[in-house]
């Protein structure tokens, strides 16, 4: 009998181990499309237009929808990567002077 509940009680654990260990990795691979979605948006700030709103898509999914919005000095973006069922969320500031000091901005173009 011991060894029944020994046996029941490792499976438990190893199915609840095996699970969390699923969960953290369906929300790193979104974590990463949010990513991926911050990139594109630095990479791709306008020149004329106030805001952008584009989805990232390829082999027929949505890897991240992203906006950006030009602030007084800076930019904001929202980025939301998609993993299966996963969804997760950045928001990140950046203001004119650090976007040209790391290429992203040429000067005078704001």
């Amino acid at each position: 009998m011991k060894i029944f509940f020994v046996i029941t009680l490792f499976t438990l654990f190893s199915t609840n181990s095996f699970a969390q260990e699923k969960i953290e990795s369906d929300i790193d691979y979104a974590f990463q499309n949010a990513k991926k979605g911050i990139y594109w948006a630095l990479s791709n700030i306008p020149k004329k237009k106030s805001k952008i709103e584009s989805d990232l898509i390829a082999d027929d999914r949505l890897y991240s929808h992203v906006r950006l919005n030009k602030e007084v000095n800076g930019v904001k973006i929202v980025s939301t990567g998609y993993y299966q069922t996963n969804k997760v969320t950045i928001s990140i500031y950046r203001s004119n002077d650090s976007l040209e000091e790391y290429g992203y901005l040429k000067q005078n173009e704001n």
